[in-house]
């Protein structure tokens, strides 16, 4: 009998899940909330690269789950591998961050490093998402549904607190505290290393109160072999046989009714995910292209037009290189594209022959050319205003934040209870991970069209929203057809299985005692 929690049904076991999901959470985020960042201003990578480098990452850390599912339904069990994945992604944050102390080392010593840790860490994140959240449902009892319903609502908050404070905290560590002569990724990636640590002697301070199932053989592989066997089976012998009620009967010479109906069951739910990545195309449109943040500000500036650098502005004064022409009164252009705001920007073409030109106030979003004249033996700046500054409001933002929120978490609690529910006992893990291969495909459709489309971003977002009320009305119909599983009676169609065929197995010792009798009287 599991212990309790101040009397309640929730087994106290969770506790430890629950804050080791936030610490790892924390650790995630943390250290992907200035990876981009980390591309550009320390390894020295352009946009694209660090862009795809950034997503191959994100994608494989959600195609990774289904490898800790298969071992942990097939051979070390949940929690078993738990601990080693989560020593895995230690490792794999540890050597991130000695990867970003500038004294270790050079740059490819650096890149090096960085790809190694981000891989471990991808498999560490990966494998250990879907054991966790099947493992904190495991410590239920099966009469106790609408506690575990609640549990994975906290368990979600868990993992959106750690990554609210870690996208607040680990930027301020980056920027603000200097080591070795400037921003400090060391510290900032080994915060989040030290969380993972915290994370893994959490749960490991729990394991005397966890309930553990134990895995029960290679079970995927016999979900394929069940599978094959029936096709096969049916391809042969459909011409010659009655019809069967469900194609996946054609096994029923070779493998159980038990294992027939956990296949059929988690088939059901796996056709129904398919139009799911669709969400999470749209979802992610908010965060796909990173913008890196608290770096020196730039404008782009051109001059003639046959130009085009992007200088720093500092102290609000912009320096060109270039120098006034001598012989005539009309100055070069300066187009100036400004995406904040400066009181007072100061524009020096270091040269003796011009002065400092103040170019007043410029405004957020705006676009500007400027045509230097001389007037009265001074050199005097004409302002073009090409691009209207910004004037909507940045907090009509948040009624579609609100919105985005309430409709991703509705949408993942629902569907982590429902993968879990849905599931036959021995595949808890692989049906989590089912789910969560919703996301990685999210990710894979954003890439395709944005590389292949070359749209416009507005109209990408239209894209993305067309094709995902196109997506809702398909899932609406399929949802429809869906025959769900209440999960207290996920047992007694176990059982019935079972029982069915240990009287086949009974049925047919009986006979074989029978003849065998019959054959000794003779």
């Amino acid at each position: 009998m599991s212990k309790k929690l101040c009397g309640t049904n929730y087994p106290l076991s969770i506790c430890f899940i629950v804050v080791n999901e936030f610490c790892e959470r924390f650790s995630y985020y943390g250290m992907k909330a200035l990876l981009t960042l980390y591309f550009v201003t320390y390894l020295k990578w352009d946009k694209d690269l660090s862009t795809a480098v950034y997503h191959a990452f994100s994608g494989l850390c959600y195609f990774t789950p289904i490898l800790g599912a298969i071992i942990a339904d097939s051979w070390l069990g949940k929690f078993r591998t738990i601990i080693y994945l989560s020593i895995v992604y230690v490792i794999g944050h540890v050597v991130k961050s000695v990867g970003a102390i500038p004294t270790v080392g050079n740059t490819d010593v650096h890149i090096a490093l960085s790809m190694v840790g981000l891989i471990l860490i991808a498999i560490g994140t990966g494998g250990i998402k879907p054991c966790v959240a099947a493992f904190g449902g495991d410590q239920f009892d099966e009469e106790h549904v609408s506690e575990r319903q609640k549990f994975f609502s906290i368990f979600y908050m868990s993992i959106n607190a750690g990554s609210l404070l870690s996208t607040l905290i680990t930027p301020v560590l980056r920027g603000d505290v200097k080591c070795f002569g400037g921003d400090c990724y060391a510290l900032a990636f080994g915060v989040p290393a030290a969380l993972m640590i915290v994370a893994l002697v959490v749960f490991i301070a729990g394991s005397s109160l966890y309930k553990r199932n134990p895995p029960q053989g290679n079970i995927l592989l016999q979900v394929c072999k069940c599978i094959g066997f029936a096709i096969k089976n049916r391809w042969r012998n459909s011409k010659h046989e009655p019809k069967r009620k469900h194609w996946l009967d054609w096994a029923e010479e070779k493998y159980s009714k038990r294992l027939i109906q956990e296949v059929k069951m988690v088939l059901r739910v796996l056709v129904l995910y398919i139009p799911l990545p669709m969400f999470w195309a749209l979802f992610d449109q908010q965060v796909w292209v990173y913008k890196p943040k608290k770096t020196t500000f730039s404008q782009c500036v051109s001059v003639h037009y046959s130009r085009f650098w992007c200088i720093p502005v500092k102290d609000h004064r912009l320096k060109l290189s270039s120098h006034c022409p001598r012989q005539t009164d009309v100055l070069p252009l300066i187009s100036l594209h400004f995406l904040s705001r400066y009181p007072a920007v100061h524009c020096d073409l270091q040269s003796e022959d011009c002065p400092g030109l103040n170019l007043g106030l410029l405004d957020f979003g705006a676009s500007y050319t400027f045509i230097l004249m001389k007037e009265s033996g001074q050199i005097v700046a004409h302002r073009m205003e090409d691009v209207k500054a910004n004037s909507v409001h940045i907090a009509w933002q948040i009624p579609q934040y609100v919105l985005l929120t309430a409709g991703e978490v509705m949408f993942s609690i629902t569907g982590l209870e429902f993968s879990y529910s849905q599931a036959p006992s021995n595949m808890k893990s692989v049906l989590q991970a089912g789910w969560l291969l919703t996301v990685a495909f999210g990710n894979v459709i954003v890439l395709i069209v944005a590389e292949g489309a070359g749209l416009e971003q507005w109209k990408e977002f239209v894209l993305f929203a067309g094709l995902l009320l196109g997506v809702c009305i398909i899932f609406s119909v399929m949802s429809v057809f869906y025959k769900y599983v209440e999960p207290e009676n996920m047992d007694k169609i176990n059982l019935e299985d079972t029982k069915e065929e240990d009287e086949g197995v009974f049925i047919l010792l009986a006979n074989t005692k029978n003849i065998y009798s019959a054959g000794c009287v003779r």
